[in-house]
């Protein structure tokens, strides 16, 4: 795992000291190592921070050359199936000098071009320049797991692993996206290519770019697209469903296996539920010991999942490790803020950090369970859709919607139940739903102070970006989970899940999001086997009844939170959010909104994870001074 930048320009050379700045501020990413290089016309500059996890020596320092320089690649994350390319590409006759997955990387695009995109399974963003074409290669893997930020304008094009490297250039305008402030505040994240700041853009995932650097063209595309499910959905043939497990058995099983491999001691974040157990339970088929770790919270027992993990690990012979996090203070929140390069609405990033933090003095990589949900319907929403679907589906919509109306002037914003009244103003044979919605249209408006920013003409956007990515699929559930893999799962889970680790230095892994695993899911798995009203991931729960011991809870869902109403009870954090939302700094969100929401707070409605998203907006542009 690493961090990467570059830069190429036209018109006028590259300047290394702004090179330097950028990949400094990513040394998180990086610790072991740092490297640097400027073509020999200076147009083109590249820089990498290094932490080492394969091939530890030399040899695999970056930017690394290909062909006696006329491939010069700086690269971002891990290619599972490294060794099989590497052995067919032996066999065509290419020669290796590393051990590395970089390397592969390199002789694979100057064996089959662009084209071996596909063949990567892996978590991965690279950019790699071409002196040949004159090119700039940008590439992120399918679900998108690291990130990459890139600016392109007339004089120049710029990219790098986090946002914060682009804005170590004072060339870079700090200017806030009116569009992508909508999409935080109804979403709670900015999707797709959208960039809070103004003039930059992320790179999709399974995306990729070419710039040319002589005409500064630039152009993207998608190399890959979810699989279109040919079956009957709502079939239930028990006879199939023994094929199913062991399918997802084998697929699991393998990318577990390839996820372990590293020159660097490796261990599993597991939480006791089906997702990380089950990786628990394939990972120990293998012949070494592999250390297991659970993170428990001194004083909340309701979070506290040791029990549970404990069990799983002593069954099949884990390693175990029990750690306890230190009490959580609010002096965390401006430290996230600043490395989340991009605000989001989960204040799940705060014990995601604080486990990191704590698995990093033990392992540098780590195995977790993220993705299960968004594959097989593992969400609340998911069940609750068809419940909604099955009670309301018969009246008519434009009942429906006077309905949602009502509820959206007159239900206050953090009364139980108002999102799930506004999700009844929508065609279930069509649409979908915005059920977990922030602040919907009519409270985006009281909340924008519009003597600061007049968002009129935008403050839509979210909604019709939305509906633009719903899927034409008949089945819910189908267009469910796809919008959830293809944007809750990137931009907030992956988001939180690779800041919160990295800023630590420790690698995390996502086995269930190996591409044949994700292909396998919406391709082959029927509705019937993932979710309905009464049930939630239904074919991993299959799997583990036949794996898992019997006394493990099958049924339980534990979501990796935070007591967050409990805590803002507390003068510290009370006193913080408070301060941070009426104070001066303060200059974006109507004060007499916000005060109803804490006082709504206060009277037992759900605003705590608006405030929280609120304050890490208020944190976030006032530490990188972004303006209006």
């Amino acid at each position: 795992m690493c961090g990467i930048c570059g830069q190429a320009f036209k018109r006028k050379p590259c300047n290394p000291e702004i090179i330097a700045l950028m990949n400094q501020t990513m040394s998180h990413r990086g610790p072991d190592d740092s490297g640097f290089w400027l073509s020999d016309d200076a147009a083109v500059a590249l820089a990498h921070r290094r932490l080492s996890v394969i091939d530890l020596t030399e040899s695999g320092h970056q930017p690394m050359q290909y062909e006696e320089g006329v491939f010069t690649i700086v690269f971002n994350g891990e290619i599972y199936n490294y060794l099989d390319l590497k052995n067919e590409l032996i066999s065509r006759g290419r020669i290796f000098k590393s051990s590395s997955d970089t390397e592969v990387v390199l002789a694979s695009y100057a064996e089959w071009g662009t084209d071996c995109l596909k063949r990567f399974n892996g978590m991965f963003a690279f950019g790699l320049y071409d002196s040949v074409k004159r090119i700039i290669l940008l590439a992120r893997d399918r679900a998108g797991e690291k990130p990459l930020f890139y600016y392109d304008r007339e004089t120049g094009f710029s990219f790098a692993s986090e946002l914060k490297a682009l804005m170590a250039d004072r060339n870079v305008p700090r200017k806030l996206n009116p569009v992508a402030l909508d999409c935080f505040l109804a979403l709670g994240y900015v999707p797709g290519e959208l960039c809070i700041l103004e003039g930059i853009k992320k790179l999709p995932p399974a995306h990729a770019l070419v710039h040319e650097v002589d005409t500064g063209k630039t152009r993207t595309w998608r190399y890959w697209s979810l699989p279109q499910y040919q079956g009957d959905m709502a079939i239930n043939d028990p006879s199939k469903d023994a094929s199913l497990i062991d399918q997802l058995e084998s697929l699991l099983g393998d990318s577990v296996r390839r996820q372990l491999v590293a020159d660097v001691p490796v261990g599993i974040l597991l939480s006791g539920g089906i997702d990380s157990s089950l990786v628990t339970a394939l990972a120990m088929r293998g012949p070494s010991k592999i250390k297991t770790f659970t993170v428990r919270f001194p004083g909340y027992r309701a979070y506290d999942e040791t029990e549970h993990a404990r069990l799983v690990a002593n069954h099949f012979g884990a390693d175990h490790v029990e750690l306890e996090a230190d009490a959580s203070s609010v002096d965390l929140l401006p430290l996230l803020a600043r490395q989340f390069d991009e605000p989001i609405i989960d204040s799940s990033m705060v014990p995601t950090y604080l486990v990191s933090k704590l698995v990093r003095q033990h392992c540098t990589v780590a195995l977790g369970g993220d993705g299960g949900d968004e594959l097989f319907g593992g969400y609340m929403h998911h069940s609750r859709l068809f419940w909604l679907q099955k009670k309301f589906g018969r009246i008519p919509l434009h009942v429906r919607s006077g309905i949602a109306q009502l509820a959206r002037e007159f239900l206050p914003i953090g009364f139980k139940g108002r999102n799930w009244l506004q999700a009844l103003d929508v065609d279930f044979k069509k649409g979908l739903p915005l059920i977990a919605s922030y602040f919907d249209k009519i409270n985006r408006h009281k909340l924008i102070n519009r003597e600061v920013l007049d968002w009129f003409e935008v403050s839509d956007a979210a909604e019709k970006i939305r509906n633009e990515g719903i899927g034409n699929e008949d089945d819910i559930l189908q267009r469910v989970t796809r919008m959830d893999f293809n944007n809750y799962l990137p931009e907030d889970i992956l988001v939180k899940v690779d800041r919160s680790s990295m800023v630590n230095s420790l690698e995390v892994r996502a086995p269930w999001l190996d591409y044949r695993i994700i292909e396998f899911a919406f391709g082959k798995v029927p509705s019937s086997m993932k979710a309905s009203a009464t049930q939630r991931k239904i074919l991993p729960k299959k799997l583990a009844k036949k794996l898992m011991p019997g006394n493990f809870d099958i049924k339980r869902k534990q979501g990796f939170s935070i007591p967050l109403k409990s805590w803002l009870q507390t003068k510290d954090w009370g006193d913080f959010f408070r301060d941070v939302l009426l104070g001066s700094s303060n200059t974006i969100f109507n004060r007499t909104f916000v005060k109803a929401l804490l006082e709504g707070q206060d009277r037992g409605r759900s605003n705590s994870e608006r405030l929280f998203g609120l304050v890490m907006f208020c944190l976030w542009q006032k530490e990188y001074k972004v303006s209006f």
